[in-house]
């Protein structure tokens, strides 16, 4: 009796392996697809807006109510500058309004007594009552800006937090020089904390704004949700520089291989725990969630080419394009609407 050609351990050997290479395509195809073109980076940062507090006067500071790294809430007192100058500024602006009231009076009562003697008193002298009259209200006048000045210069001896946040790890010190205009220290807005992802440019095609992100902090265990703000218009052209006659000057590239630039994604935050802890500068893995738009997937360019001629596909076809668009989900915003 003859032996089957091809035996039965045989077949599933055969089969069991073109399982397996047809599993491990699979997983390959899948993995490339993620890592070369799927929406995804992990060069993201937690940042946030970062105030430098600057005093509006100068002068040396003589309390500091605050510590390194201490949250602030919004005008809190932070530290406050020596007011003596401020205040004999002010007592001198009172005491120049009060003569300059009592000028004024008697002013107006010279005025009024001119007056009173009609014809007696000539035209001229009467025009020059009223000039000094207008000339003692003008001073009044002036000096009571110069009291609202050092009044202001007073207030603005003590200074406060702008918004609510954090201090940085440099408070001012007692007897420190504070100058007008130069920054004491810093405050983290505690308010405006969000997360920048820098995405290759191979892969904004899937990157839309409204869409969901989820944003996994390095050293969290509990990743953040967010959605896409913005994506930046531009970034720097370092190839390119500005030579002698305003002629562009673009360094030539010898490297095979091209390197994707990196474009800046601002995710706003959506979720955060009450326990996590959030620091401007973290690294972060950004990855978008929800697929991109079946339509409008250019919708920040135009839709005519670069010489301002329409497309073939989009001057045959327009009342299609409008049919379609308003019944595919494209119409709908990439996220909710509550945002």
């Amino acid at each position: 009796m003859k032996k089957p050609f091809l035996s039965v351990a045989l077949i599933a050997r055969v089969v069991f392996t073109l399982i397996v290479v047809a599993i491990a395509a699979f997983v390959l195809w899948r993995l490339v697809g993620y890592y070369m073109f799927a929406p995804w980076t992990r060069d993201g940062r937690v940042g946030s807006h970062v105030i430098e507090v600057a005093p509006d006067v100068s002068g040396l500071i003589v309390d500091v109510r605050v510590a390194d790294n201490q949250a602030v809430a919004k005008g809190q007192v932070l530290f406050v500058i020596d007011s003596a100058r401020f205040e004999l500024a002010r007592n001198q602006a009172q005491a120049t309004i009060a003569q300059r009231k009592a000028t004024l009076d008697e002013a107006r009562r010279e005025y009024a007594r001119n007056r009173g003697l009609g014809d007696l008193v000539a035209r001229e002298v009467l025009e020059e009552s009223q000039t000094r009259v207008d000339t003692a209200a003008a001073a009044l006048q002036d000096a009571q800006v110069a009291l609202g000045v050092a009044q202001l210069n007073l207030e603005r001896a003590t200074i406060k937090s702008p918004v609510d946040g954090y201090l940085s790890d440099r408070a001012p010190r007692v007897g420190e020089f504070a100058a007008a205009g130069r920054p004491v220290l810093a405050v983290v807005d505690a308010n405006a904390f969000h997360v920048d992802g820098y995405f290759e440019e191979t892969k904004l095609r899937g990157i839309h704004v409204g869409q969901k992100v989820l944003i996994n902090v390095m050293g969290e265990d509990k990743p953040l949700r967010g959605h896409v703000q913005s994506i930046v218009a531009a970034i720097e052209d370092r190839d390119r520089a500005s030579s002698s006659n305003l002629l562009p000057n673009v360094n030539p590239a010898f490297s095979w291989v091209r390197l994707a630039q990196r474009i800046p994604v601002r995710v706003m935050l959506d979720e955060v725990p009450p326990d996590f802890r959030l620091i401007a500068g973290r690294t972060a893995t950004v990855s978008i969630e929800t697929p991109p738009p079946t339509l409008g997937l250019h919708a920040r360019q135009p839709a005519s080419g670069a010489s301002g001629v329409p497309d073939a596909s989009s001057a045959s076809a327009p009342a299609a394009t409008s049919d379609t668009s308003a019944s595919t989900p494209a119409a709908q915003p990439a996220s909710g609407s509550t945002k």
